[in-house]
């Protein structure tokens, strides 16, 4: 979320208790993909959709007053998070792109909302940034171009996906940039919880669409304890904790000194990937997450290094 409607935040080293929720959270979101497509063996990728934004939300309804927000925000926030994000990153999960891979893609939503930002509310861009979304977007075209058609292999179907579910991460970012001048401070837990509601019933009518309604009720009757699981991961942790911690981290401290840990998070998938899927990138998949994390080092740190040379 966006860090300016938190106002200004004190300098400060971090504390062992906070260092502990930074990996924590890295360690939640970096395993966030293989746990996906442990779901994705049992439930389609809507039903999945389906039962996160449940488990999210609605049992939280009765003790979480609704985020004093207009509702636009609430449901443009869901629909691009919830709905876009995860609706693209789930379909292409299962159509063929590998947990380790979609753990780097995703990270791209960082240069795009840097294009949204500058395009749309005008903010100015560094250089520097300008060159790391360049490293970056040339480390894109190499993974791209390292597709294939193979057990364990990204195919070109669910690399664009992935992309355009990157794209759908920095829309909803956008949409908290707008909500945070309207709402100033507002909680980040009652907005997630709520948001989350909004992209239940869309992801239910399109399970009911694409798989057809026999195929959720035997889904549905047939929830085994592996899909359970990745359900209560996905909204429990993924979301819920793994979210305030990263907030309550933001509020502590500068958001300079906490958006890098973000870079160990593809580190954290494309290990745990090859650990429990048996992924192994080809060596052209390898460089180009090199240029991405790369190109993210550049636009962390970049504007530094300028004022060096």
């Amino acid at each position: 979320m966006n860090t300016a409607a938190l106002g200004a935040v004190p300098a400060r080293a971090l504390s062992q208790g906070d260092l502990a929720c930074a990996l924590v959270v890295i360690v939640i979101w970096g395993s966030n993909f293989v746990v996906m497509k442990m779901g994705l063996q049992t439930l389609s990728p809507m039903l999945l959709g389906t039962l996160r934004f449940i488990a999210a939300s609605l049992p939280f309804l009765l003790f979480v007053r609704r985020p004093a927000l207009p509702w636009r925000f609430i449901v443009a926030y869901g629909l691009a998070q919830g709905l876009g994000q995860f609706g693209l990153l789930f379909l292409g999960l299962r159509l063929g792109m590998t947990a380790g891979m979609a753990s780097v893609v995703m990270q791209t939503q960082a240069f795009f909302t840097l294009i949204l930002a500058v395009t749309l509310l005008h903010e100015r861009a560094r250089p520097a940034q300008w060159l790391g979304l360049a490293v970056a977007f040339g480390g894109l075209l190499v993974i791209a171009s390292a597709h294939g058609e193979g057990a364990l292999q990204m195919s070109l179907a669910g690399f664009v996906l992935t992309l355009g579910a990157a794209f759908m991460w920095a829309t909803s970012n956008l949409v908290v940039r707008f909500a945070a001048r309207v709402g100033g401070d507002y909680a980040p837990f009652p907005f997630i919880v709520w948001s989350s509601t909004v992209p239940i019933v869309p992801f239910f009518a399109l399970a009911l669409w694409l798989d057809g309604p026999a195929s959720v009720a035997a889904q549905l009757g047939g929830l085994n304890g592996r899909a359970l699981f990745a359900v209560l991961y996905l909204a429990l942790l993924a979301t819920l904790l793994a979210y305030s911690l990263w907030t309550r981290l933001l509020q502590r401290h500068p958001a300079g000194r906490v958006s890098p840990f973000s870079l160990l998070i593809p580190v954290v998938g494309l290990l745990a990937a090859m650990l429990v899927l048996g992924e192994q990138p080809a060596p052209a998949q390898w460089a180009g997450t090199g240029a991405v994390l790369c190109g993210m080092l550049i636009n962390q740190f970049g504007h530094l290094w300028w004022k060096r040379g």
